[in-house]
């Protein structure tokens, strides 16, 4: 004989939308505990780099570097409110093309990092400019493999670099940083070849922009677009510059 239900119990018909409620009642929480907890220090406005080739425009009309620093939603919405970039787009980079999927990407066993590929005018703003942004406001560069409620190698800080002279301005830059003091820890940031960027899918282009009232982006990522028109006024633009138009 079956046994019967329990006269408190709730009817069935409500067991599934209760534990639905309570499952994303507890990823909320998660996501608050983590934002509580995080070791991630308040965003400073750091010196930009040093030396005249971090500091003169270029007469190139178009110019490009490939940064990580955790969930590239986050990355992608500060450049794209960022003056002087032409575009931003999510995507990977580090490791091979067949593993170039959010859910290959997401296992942490792919090589690859979240990456944004930040398409900029040297006219009007320099690389020693963007490096100034991410390293200020895009993430917190002390930390190694995780940003934030993030954890794992595919959330590493990184500069990928496409010239020697991207290279030596981001390794030179991280040493003028280490060496200021301010950070609470030596730089986490990887300098690394550039191989091959790969776009990330639809989905996660444009996201904050999309969705700016979800629980992750109003926690971590809301806060570094307010850091940037706090920190870097002149540098800050209302308008995103959108991947899909």
């Amino acid at each position: 004989m079956p046994a019967r239900p329990s006269p408190d119990a709730p009817p069935e018909s409500l067991r599934g939308p209760r534990i639905i409620a309570l499952v994303a009642l507890l990823s909320v929480l998660a996501l608050l505990y983590a934002a509580f907890v995080s070791r991630a220090q308040p965003a400073r406005l750091l010196p930009l780099p040093t030396g005249v080739s971090a500091a003169a425009p270029s007469q190139a009309q178009e110019a490009s570097v490939v940064l990580a620093g955790g969930c590239f939603w986050g990355v992608q919405a500060v450049f794209q409110h960022t003056r002087g970039v032409l575009s931003a787009v999510s995507g990977y980079a580090g490791g091979e093309a067949s593993q170039a999927n959010y859910p290959a990407v997401s296992s942490g066993n792919s090589g690859h990092a979240e990456a944004v590929q930040v398409r900029y005018d040297p006219r009007e703003i320099t690389l020693g400019e963007i490096l100034q942004v991410f390293f200020s406001v895009a993430h917190d560069p002390t930390e190694q493999g995780r940003q934030g409620p993030d954890f794992g190698p595919q959330y590493r800080s990184a500069v990928f670099y496409e010239s020697t002279e991207q290279r030596h301005l981001a390794q030179t830059y991280i040493a003028q940083l280490d060496a200021t003091g301010l950070l609470s820890a030596p730089i986490a940031t990887e300098v690394t070849a550039l191989t091959r960027f790969y776009r990330a899918e639809p989905g996660h282009q444009d996201y904050a922009a999309r969705n700016p009232n979800t629980i992750y982006i109003t926690t971590y990522d809301a806060p570094k677009l307010r850091n940037l028109q706090t920190l870097l006024p002149e540098r800050y633009r209302e308008e995103p510059v959108l991947v899909l138009k």
